[in-house]
């Protein structure tokens, strides 16, 4: 029987290793989560599942910074997702059962609040009915009935329509009398107008005979050089 080459053994030695590298690592399973017993514990469960998952992420970057330096880096990659996405499933669970008792609670109270609700109205009813009726009271002590809201609107535009009929004769007279000044103001202005337009007219035609003069003069002067 021929004896198997040492490069051969060598050769199915490696190829095990490779083999038992390239299967990842059973992650840490997902524990079952405790039932929550009160608000208090619930809102605490939520806020530390907010840093949980921070913290998740921060390993996971770490992890995933370390694999590049090593020989198997897809092998490293995959174990460190597969341990995030557990963790991150835990904390998941843990938030869904600390949201659901709470909401559980709101239910509750809400229930009780609407049993008290109709627990006391019954009582008021059954109270109230458990009193003699009272004796009608004469027509004397009944208020008097209240105006309707359109007979209301319709006294107050009466009264409104009688005070602006009352205000008309004098608003007519304070337009009357504000037309009047109006026009004797115009009249006045027209008047002043008239008089400036005048003494100019007058001051320019003695303006007009004072050259006319002088020309007139020169024209007298100038006669005897001539001859």
């Amino acid at each position: 029987m021929k004896s198997v080459p040492m490069r051969v053994l060598a050769a199915a030695a490696i190829a095990m290793s490779l083999a038992a590298c390239a299967t990842p690592e059973a992650g840490p399973s997902v524990a079952a989560v405790e039932p929550t017993t009160s608000v208090e514990q619930a809102d605490a469960r939520l806020a530390a599942v907010a840093q949980e998952r921070a913290a998740i992420e921060a390993r996971f970057a770490e992890r995933e910074a370390v694999c590049y330096d090593k020989f198997f880096v897809n092998h490293c990659l995959d174990e460190a997702k597969e341990r995030r996405r557990v963790a991150l499933v835990a904390q998941r669970n843990i938030e869904i059962e600390a949201e659901r008792f709470k909401r559980r609670v709101k239910v509750e109270e809400r229930d009780r609040e609407l049993a008290a609700a109709e627990a006391e109205y019954k009582a008021e009813e059954a109270a109230l009915a458990a009193q003699p009726a009272a004796a009608p009271r004469a027509n004397a002590d009944l208020p008097p009935p209240k105006p309707s809201p359109a007979a209301s609107r319709m006294a107050r535009r009466n009264a409104k329509a009688k005070e602006e009929a009352a205000r008309a004769p004098q608003e007519a007279a304070r337009a009357a009398a504000s037309a009047a000044a109006f026009e004797e103001r115009k009249r006045k202005a027209e008047q002043k107008q008239k008089e400036v337009a005048e003494r100019v007219a007058e001051r320019e035609a003695k303006a007009a005979a004072k050259r006319a003069e002088e020309e007139k003069k020169k024209a007298q002067q100038a006669a005897p050089a001539a001859k």
